[in-house]
């Protein structure tokens, strides 16, 4: 009795820690739906997150997003459990590890609670639909072709990382090896991890240019280690001897643009991504989420090939549109 007593406050306290000013879930019409992030307070998630609002008022839906504070599977499995004892209907997570998230998400399948992956798939038995914002081959075509037009197709080139562990990092780190073959005198010579910590993609970029003197091109893979890789070669002294592109977003990329440390990047509208990740979480509540098309407010027309939301082909940004984007 006493164990079962403490586990229930345990649940009660980590509930106040993790939903902290979010409106209760009793007192509601319709479902509940919970939408987490790899981690809060960066801006990409931060631009997510109005696009999960956006849809959430759009529709009338009781819409939590919230999330570890740090790159950390293990909170978000707490986070989870969490989710599931108070009665979530719809869960959609964004996996730092696809793995180590999967037996929440199964508990949750099994107590009938409907699981969307977005941003980086989880384990593919843990969940019903992904919600991808683009393919896994466009995003890695579209950086090797833009680094390749960047060094003249011939040089070493390096990649920073989020994590190690993150599903989707690693599904375009894969694609990129494929299509680099189509560049035979470039190649990648070090893949390293700033686990979402931008001073730690700005070492491990130093790092990196200093193991490898002869380097041609930087990568940055996530919205961290763009700005980490850099800041790097600007303070290196490296800008037009280094060529850096990646994924990120133009908020936090305008000043390198401009300055010409980074002359093109890749990402997508993440506003869209958390927007359509709502439309799905709903349409899949209603048992409305199958292959072919759905229709998703502003987004229109979105195709659902088998158990994956494709949001849609990457962005190019360049000194000459980034001022169009406000993300």
């Amino acid at each position: 009795m006493k164990q079962a007593k403490w586990a229930l406050i345990l649940v009660l306290v980590c509930a106040g820690v993790f939903s902290c000013g979010r409106k209760a879930a009793e007192k509601r019409e319709g479902p509940l739906i919970g939408v987490m992030p790899k981690l809060v307070g960066i801006p990409y998630f931060n631009a997510c997150e109005i696009g999960v609002k956006e849809a959430a008022e759009e529709l009338g839906l009781t819409v939590e997003y919230d999330g570890p504070i740090i790159n950390d599977p293990a909170r978000q499995s707490e986070m989870i459990d969490i989710w599931i004892a108070r009665g979530f209907n719809v869960i959609a997570v964004a996996p730092n590890d696809p793995d180590a998230v999967a037996p929440a998400l199964r508990k949750a399948r099994e107590r009938g609670i409907k699981v969307l992956a977005w941003d980086a798939d989880a384990a593919r038995d843990s969940r019903d639909f992904f919600i991808n914002q683009a393919s896994y081959d466009d995003i890695g075509k579209a950086l090797i072709d833009v680094m390749a037009e960047g060094i003249g197709g011939v040089g070493e080139t390096a990649i920073i990382t989020g994590s190690l562990t993150a599903q989707n990092q690693n599904a375009w780190i894969e694609r990129m090896r494929e299509h680099i073959r189509k560049y035979p005198g470039m190649s990648i010579v070090d893949i390293r991890a700033s686990e979402e910590d931008h001073q730690m993609a700005f070492e491990r970029s130093q790092d990196v240019m200093k193991a490898y003197p002869n380097l041609k091109g930087l990568f940055g893979i996530t919205s961290v280690s763009l700005p980490g890789a850099a800041e790097a070669v600007k303070q290196s002294g490296m800008t037009g001897k280094v060529f850096v592109t990646g994924l990120s977003l133009p908020e936090q990329m305008r000043e390198y643009v401009k300055t010409g440390v980074c002359q093109k990047f890749i990402l997508w509208n993440p506003v869209d991504l958390g927007y359509l990740t709502v439309h799905a979480a709903k349409l899949l509540y209603e048992g409305k989420l199958a292959p072919g098309t759905i229709q998703a407010g502003r987004l229109g027309t979105i195709t659902v090939n088998e158990d994956e939301v494709l949001l849609g082909p990457p962005l190019i940004f360049t000194k000459e549109n980034i001022d169009k984007f406000d993300f």
